[in-house]
């Protein structure tokens, strides 16, 4: 029997061959014994081999039974990026096992795509790239006439915690003043940060563009309804860049329709949406296909951040890089897992 900790991965959607660089791979190799499976499969395992594992990695379904089969497991760390109710919590934090989820990876990419997106909500710059090829361009000051500056605007951003904070640090050269709301933080987090706290509807009232970071939990479910849309300055930019599941997409879609504002969004309630969903063709509406976050270089840092915190756990030490489960918040958490990478 090898004498390396034992780590069981089954991080479907990933692969270890995608959330690692080939040198961080080999390292991984190097430093532990190293069982790939199945989510579905794990329940199959032999009882030694269970009772073994060091680490998962990866995020399947745990029942009480598998989980107290394992007692030598020390930390869960969800590659996928969104803890999900699929295991006993409660038991984890009994028994001292760190659930951990690397989704810090994804905040610089998505937050670089969500400038983008409300630079070209306001400059129209996707739209102006459409006319252009149909050969129906405008040229000069007579096609900007709604266009609107990000520099020294008044921004928006709901939730802040790693994308946020993100997002903010990028629109520092565009010397804005950034209002956020956020409820699971004091106000004197959000000022050390630069930014003011302000209410919801606050925020709705005053800001020209709005982005949406924050996590779907049972709290905010559909938190953007119609009456949060017409809350908004007209003109205003709406971003989507966390989960569907935090608007009424029915409702995000008529207010673009309606000219009222204009919305950006990377995340759909059905992904992909059908080829008849009228989301496609409905004007004011710049559309990505959940691909925000996924590249190459950011499922990459997934493994150095395993490989950090798998480091620190060696040697006793408590996980510093990726963002444990807290017993107060996980359960509130409702955001959908990908389906696919």
């Amino acid at each position: 029997m090898s004498e390396r900790p034992l780590v069981i991965a089954a991080p479907h959607p990933r692969t270890l061959e995608m959330i690692f660089t080939p040198d961080a791979l080999a390292r991984f190799r190097e430093r532990y014994d190293i069982l790939e499976t199945t989510a579905g499969a794990l329940e199959a395992l032999p009882p030694d081999t269970l009772a073994r594992a060091r680490y998962l990695v990866g995020q399947p379904d745990l029942s009480d039974a598998l989980l107290a089969a394992m007692t030598g497991l020390r930390a869960i760390v969800n590659v996928e990026g969104n803890f999900t109710d699929n295991m006993p919590y409660e038991r984890c934090f009994e028994r001292g096992i760190h659930v951990l989820v690397t989704s810090s990876v994804f905040a610089e990419p998505v937050a670089e795509i969500g400038l983008g997106m409300a630079l070209s909500l306001h400059r129209q710059i996707a739209q102006a790239d459409a006319d252009f090829r149909r050969g129906d361009e405008v040229w000069g000051l007579d096609g900007n006439g709604s266009a609107q500056l990000l520099s020294s605007s008044r921004v928006g951003i709901v939730g802040f915690g790693d994308l946020g904070r993100c997002l903010n640090r990028l629109l520092a050269g565009f010397r804005a003043k950034v209002l956020v709301h956020d409820p699971w933080l004091p106000d004197s987090i959000l000022a050390d940060h630069g930014v003011e706290a302000v209410s919801l509807d606050a925020l709705l009232s005053g800001a020209d563009t709005v982005f949406v970071t924050a996590s779907v939990t049972a709290d905010n479910q559909h938190l953007f309804d119609a009456d949060a849309f017409a809350a908004m300055k007209p003109g205003a930019a709406f971003v989507l860049l966390s989960r569907a599941g935090i608007v009424d997409f029915d409702a995000m879609r008529e207010a673009a329709a309606s000219g009222r504002i204009k919305v950006a969004t990377d995340v759909f309630p059905d992904e992909p949406p059908a080829a008849d969903d009228p989301v496609r063709s409905t004007p004011n509406m710049l559309l990505s296909a959940h691909r925000a976050g996924a590249l190459t270089v950011a499922f990459q840092r997934m493994g150095d951040i395993v490989l950090d915190d798998l480091a620190l756990m060696d040697r006793g030490l408590p996980p510093a890089r990726a963002r444990r489960a807290e017993r107060e918040t996980v359960r509130r958490m409702r955001s959908k897992p990908v389906s696919k990478s």
